[in-house]
């Protein structure tokens, strides 16, 4: 379990770095100020910009007026401001993180939760938006449609949350209390009766699409809506000393425990149907299934809240899980045929849905080239496959069973004694507080110390190359006809001229909220480092 007490920076900096503290200190200021006064819109930040700023991204292409809140947003920004803080005893980014807090606030539903993004002109601008880009963004279906309310989908709802609640801990200025309790709030409204979350709320169901019901409504574990709705509760319930958040923390744990099928399918799916808690579909490439992906997640979930509680029943399923994991696995010659990495030592391949009526695999395939003519579909047929959400897993089951072993060789008693749901308490700030997962720059090297003040150019910007870009707006014709056999877009990331949705850019470059916070993180672990 992800806790406040436990984020930390995830990469450290060489030591044999050249730079001082003093050039160091004074390149975070630099592009901190450009980032608050030049790239940020009253306080709040999309993802990527262009450097003339005409154009910006968020998931999908945004508005100059818009304040984007998934990861890497304003959140994230704020976060990373309030780090800055912590390493520097500079007033100037508390007082951004401040403003940063200002705009979140501003964004904020009067249920008390947050959408995606808004759009500081009007409402009226946002329904526009999702009427024109978002609409024709054919992979991101979330985007298709306006319902005006809060989601905790990408964890936007949590992120906004969680810094509200760090940055009031900070200096427990109560410009920042009241709309903090309005978020805890949020969270205790829209629980289930049985513990569940959905991903939406309030309420609605307007949107039936392609003959299915409105999923918005149902328990959703898809994006780790559950796990880190209890997460924020927690962090709540240790650092405010809120013992009312005990009973729904407790009562969301145990209802992600009995979520868990019964055998022969005894995973974990995606969400669920609210009245029989069975499986339920999403978005057209996420099939009503038993999803392998999930279950492991589900698995080291329960080995975490057993840790926290010392309820053995929270270990009970799991060996019944991993045999599910194994009666699905695929032939290990699958793996090269479909173009897959080669498996690591002692795992195996799998399907990734799995039908909760028949028990066999679905492989989810798309046709056509647009939101009009294009299409979702699922079959037998593993060659193929879409390349934005993969139909395929692997999974280690013999490490889940150490897994198990390892925790169910942990003293019970002494885990009840020591949990931290036994008495809230009451505790301040902490300091190395954010991470960001660093994989994919990983992947191309770290750059050293030096390498980043260098690179900050004289007008206090990181430069980079973006990951990803959209095609511009164009509507799509009239004429263009409902359906189509096309398969030449069945693996892209992107359809036509008249898909919005992002794909994979390898030369446009700008401003990237993404390599702000890299870099600033690097930084400010030289310095730490440097005490």
């Amino acid at each position: 379990m992800k806790r406040l007490t436990l984020y930390v920076a995830i990469f450290l900096v060489a030591l044999s770095a050249k730079a001082g503290d003093k050039e160091v200190e004074q390149t975070m200021r630099r592009a901190t100020q450009y980032m608050m006064d030049v790239a940020s819109y009253k306080g709040g930040f999309v993802w990527n910009y262009l450097p003339d700023y005409s154009r910006q991204w968020g998931e999908l292409e945004a508005w100059r007026t818009m304040v984007w809140l998934q990861s890497p947003g304003t959140p994230d920004i704020g976060q990373v401001l309030l780090d800055a803080y912590h390493v520097t005893g500079d007033e100037y980014y508390y007082d951004s993180a401040c403003k940063v807090a200002r705009c979140i606030i501003h964004g904020q539903q009067p249920s008390g939760g947050w959408n995606y993004m808004f759009d500081y002109e009007s409402e009226e601008t946002t329904k526009r938006w999702y009427a024109t880009i978002g609409r024709q963004a054919w992979r991101l279906e979330e985007f298709q449609h306006y319902y005006g309310n809060a989601t905790f989908d990408d964890e936007a709802t949590m992120h906004s949350a969680e810094f509200l609640l760090r940055i009031y801990l900070e200096k427990k200025d109560p410009e920042f209390h009241a709309a903090l309790q309005r978020a805890i709030g949020f969270f205790l409204k829209s629980q289930y009766e049985n513990g569940g979350w959905p991903q939406r709320y309030p309420l609605m169901y307007d949107h039936p699409f392609r003959g299915q019901a409105d999923y918005s409504s149902f328990i959703t574990i898809n994006d780790d809506v559950m796990p880190r709705n209890i997460d924020f509760l927690i962090q709540c319930y240790t650092s405010l000393g809120m013992e009312e958040l005990r009973e729904p923390i407790l009562r969301a744990m145990y209802c992600m425990r009995d979520l868990q099928q019964p055998l022969p399918l005894a995973g974990w799916a995606d969400q669920y149907s609210v009245k029989d808690r069975k499986p339920a579909h999403a978005r057209s490439y996420e099939p009503r299934a038993v999803n392998t992906g999930t279950t492991v997640a589900m698995i080291r979930q329960m080995v975490e809240f057993y840790k926290m509680t010392g309820d053995k029943s929270f270990l009970q399923g799991i060996p019944n899980a991993i045999r599910f994991l194994e009666r699905q696995q695929l032939p290990d010659e699958w793996v090269s045929m479909l173009g897959r990495r080669p498996l690591g030592e002692g795992d195996i391949f799998l399907p990734r849905f799995i039908n909760p009526d028949n028990g066999k695999p679905m492989y989810v395939h798309r046709k056509g080239s647009n939101v009009v003519n294009g299409e979702y579909y699922t079959d037998s047929i593993p060659q193929g496959t879409i390349a934005h959400y993969s139909s395929f897993y692997s999974a280690n089951p013999e490490a889940l069973r150490q897994l198990l072993r390892e925790t169910e060789a942990l003293d019970a008693k002494q885990l009840q004694e020591n949990s931290p749901l036994k008495q809230a308490a009451t505790s301040g700030p902490q300091e190395c507080y954010y991470r960001r997962p660093m994989g994919a720059r990983r992947q191309f090297g770290m750059p050293s110390v030096d390498a980043v003040i260098s690179s900050l150019d004289e007008q206090g910007r990181w430069l980079t190359v973006f990951n990803q870009i959209s095609n511009p707006y164009q509507p799509i014709p009239s004429t263009m006809p409902a359906s189509s056999e096309d398969r030449s877009y069945a693996q892209k990331m992107v359809g036509d001229e008249y898909d919005t949705s992002p794909y994979e850019n390898r030369s446009v470059k700008g401003i990237s909220t993404r390599t702000y916070i890299w870099n600033m993180v690097m930084l400010m672990n030289y310095l730490r480092n440097r005490k």
